[in-house]
């Protein structure tokens, strides 16, 4: 089953306002990332290379000492063999969390496909994808 959730809530509520755990898993996790790509955002605007802003991002989880894997490479195996070609995840924060960033203008379908994708092979529940590319931060939270 997938969830997405995105500007539910601006940044400010997100100490106020949670849902139940079950169903939204690292809550106070993909706040703080958001509050870090926000920031991020503020700071540098649209425009740039999506290199630049995951250059800020680590630079912020550092600062934070948030742990974190940057292009954390994940083998794809198909009927018993491991393919050839690898996927790496922009991010994995808290070895939780996938955070992918995008610097184009909308997020498509393709954008949320590769991520389900990502989160099957990683084993992981909750994604976030980000587009830097616009006026104001965009994201969405796959929960998987």
């Amino acid at each position: 089953m997938i969830e997405t959730d995105s500007e539910i809530f601006k940044w400010e509520d997100a100490e106020e306002k949670h849902f139940p755990k079950e169903n939204f898993p690292f809550q106070d996790e993909t706040y703080e990332l958001i509050g870090i790509c926000m920031e991020v955002h503020r700071i540098l605007g649209k425009g740039l290379l999506e290199i630049v802003y995951k250059d800020a991002i680590e630079y912020e989880l550092r600062q934070r000492n948030i742990p974190y894997e940057r292009e954390k490479k994940y083998v794809v195996n198909y009927k018993g063999i491991t393919l050839p070609h690898p996927f790496f995840a922009d991010f994995v924060v808290n070895n939780k969390i996938i955070l992918e960033v995008k610097a184009k203008q909308g997020i498509v379908e393709e954008h949320f496909a590769y991520l389900i994708n990502y989160l099957a092979i990683s084993k992981r529940k909750v994604g976030l994808l980000i587009n830097f590319d616009e006026n104001s931060l965009k994201y969405k939270r796959l929960i998987f």
